[in-house]
């Protein structure tokens, strides 16, 4: 295997040529206490970046496998070295000529702790994975820059990030014991008869809508109620008390501005793990929580939405339903039944993102509409129904209609971003005015319709041996000729998760959409797949910029694709 100096020596001959003459240095090469691996240099220095290896050998890295002996600890070492090398690396790179010279990254990191392919770590190795943009002056090679690039500064980071002798070992320890916390009160949950746990201490609020950090010293800590609160012995930190949210109905009640949304986005993001100090470190969701919401304009294939609609004008099926501009009570429905058809078991709403004419019909309104003349069964009347009959759970903010106190099994109410146990006096009020309105839901939920996918219809290709995928922005990718808009889906929270979603798509398409296998087996075959062989398996070469992602995410891509047909 070529070593340092050879490289060194190749890069200084190839300063002063054309770019594409970067491609010779693909390969491997022993450094003096790891090996480098350049598995594609980009065409252009304005092409994305090149990608690069660093595998340091597991008695030189020197980790203690205790702190990555099980898969959550893993996951959380695997994440704190890639949050070290991201700092570092920033630190010491510079721009070195056109487009993306000098650049040395490795994957944007948010608030949540996922399981990504920018660090493997074993008892052998420990491998990283980053880009490069190497050096041009215009479109010709500037080799002495990409020397000190490649032979002295990744070997500076390699040491400073990949060694645990130069880490804060009492910083990793806590690391990974909060993850580890979080993951194994997860698991917890539904023997306890939970679908959410809040800590008491969490920080909810966060600093703005495009800032996700916790707000600074202002934010009030959270205080479970009394009547709500639950204890957890969590394997590392011992004793953690707070609030548990019980399987069933819940709503979440309270004036404007007082925290009953922050709630549930902290619900909603509890489905991850979250970096210590996040404030949110220990909220944690039943992992097949989906937060849903209206979508006018989104394409619907092929659902059946008749639990909720039933005889739409001019005779349009619902069991059957199809359109390529849903308003807002026809997208919930599909998005609620797409979920449970992915096997969700929460839902989670919010009033302000949610169709009206969906969520409620009043006493009023239904004195004057008459049932057979409304297509619309609300949610309210089958919420209960959806737990009787699915066990599934719904927690809901609902802060303008007390006809949801009915069919409540827990309501609390927030003030000042404090939570309080409504549900007696909620009970009492639904008591005291008997004018309510009359149930139109039935006796049952419904019928939950499997689909199967069209391979023909799902094509990226368009028959080409290179498959064009682009992500734009955490909420939107280009697939193939299209553009899926992912900004209703709320659980996608990093941009590494969308690309492994559309690779994933592509995988899907490739091994498992035949026209015979319905959505829930394939998206079941594709994450067993990922769970087994890890994300890897979804790209021809080993990139840094994947992160896991759910079914529900992966069913919410596919189900948006505007060439979807299924049978």
């Amino acid at each position: 295997m070529p070593n340092q100096e050879k490289l060194r020596q190749q890069l200084l001959q190839l300063d002063g040529r054309g770019y594409k003459a970067y491609r010779d240095i693909e390969g491997s090469y022993e450094f003096s206490d790891f090996t480098l691996i350049v598995d594609r240099t980009q065409g252009d220095p304005f092409a994305a970046p090149s990608h690069v290896r660093v595998k340091v050998a597991g008695e030189i890295a020197a980790f203690p496998p205790q702190l990555y002996q099980t898969k959550s600890r893993a996951i959380a070492l695997r994440d704190y070295l890639t949050r070290q090398f991201d700092l570092y690396a920033r630190s010491i790179s510079k721009r070195r000529g056109t487009g993306n010279s000098g650049l040395i990254g490795i994957t944007r990191i948010g608030q949540e702790v996922l399981e990504r392919t920018s660090v493997l770590i074993d008892d052998e190795f420990v491998e990283v994975r980053f880009v490069v943009g190497l050096p041009a002056g215009g479109r010709r090679i500037l080799g002495h820059q990409a020397v000190e690039m490649l032979c002295e500064q990744i070997p500076q980071i390699v040491d400073r990030t990949l060694k645990y002798y130069h880490l804060d070992a009492n910083k990793i320890q806590h690391h990974v014991e909060v993850v580890e916390d979080a993951d194994w009160i997860r698991q917890q949950l539904a023997e306890r008869g939970l679908v959410a746990f809040i800590p008491n201490g969490a920080i909810l609020p966060r600093r703005s809508g495009v800032d996700d950090r916790p707000l600074p010293n202002e934010a009030i800590a959270f205080q479970s109620p009394k009547s709500l609160q639950v204890e957890f012995n969590c394997p590392n930190q011992g004793l953690i008390t707070g609030m548990g949210v019980p399987a069933g109905v819940t709503l979440i009640v309270g004036g404007g501005y007082h925290g009953k949304s922050t709630l549930l986005r902290a619900i909603e993001l509890g489905v991850y793990n979250h970096i210590p100090n996040d404030g949110r470190e220990l909220v944690v969701t039943h992992p097949a929580a989906v937060k849903i919401r209206a979508e006018d304009g989104r394409n619907i294939v092929g659902v059946d939405i008749s639990p909720f609609i039933n005889h739409l004008p001019q005779g349009k099926s619902t069991t059957n339903f199809s359109t390529t501009n849903a308003s807002g009570s026809t997208s919930q429905a599909a998005n609620i039944i797409e979920a449970l058809e992915a096997d969700a078991k929460v839902l989670l709403v919010d009033e302000d993102t949610a169709a009206t004419n969906f969520m409620i019909r009043d006493r009023r309104m239904q004195a004057l509409i008459a049932k057979d003349k409304e297509p619309i069964t609300p949610f309210i009347d089958k919420v209960k129904q959806l737990y009787a009959d699915y066990n599934v759970s719904t927690i809901l903010v609902m802060g303008g209609s007390g006809d949801y106190f009915e069919v409540a099994d827990t309501v609390i109410a927030m003030q000042n971003f404090q939570p309080e146990d409504v549900t007696a006096k909620a009970k009492a009020i639904a008591q005291e005015y008997t004018y309510s309105r009359t149930p139109e839901g039935g006796e049952r939920f419904g019928q939950i319709t499997a689909r199967i996918p069209l391979p023909e219809s799902i094509d990226p290709s368009y028959r080409q041996k290179q498959v064009r995928l682009k992500v734009r922005d955490v909420d939107e990718m280009v697939f193939g000729t299209e553009d899926i808009d992912l900004s209703a889906v709320e659980q996608i929270v990093d941009t590494a998760q969308s690309r492994a979603i559309a690779a994933a798509m592509v995988y899907a398409v490739r091994q498992y959409i035949d026209g015979k296998r319905t959505l829930a087996e394939i998206l079941a075959l594709v994450m067993a797949d990922i769970e087994f062989e890890g994300l890897d398996i979804l790209t021809p070469f080993p990139q840094c910029d994947l992160a896991s992602f759910r079914q529900f995410e992966l069913a919410a891509a596919i189900n948006r694709l505007r060439s979807l047909n299924v049978r």
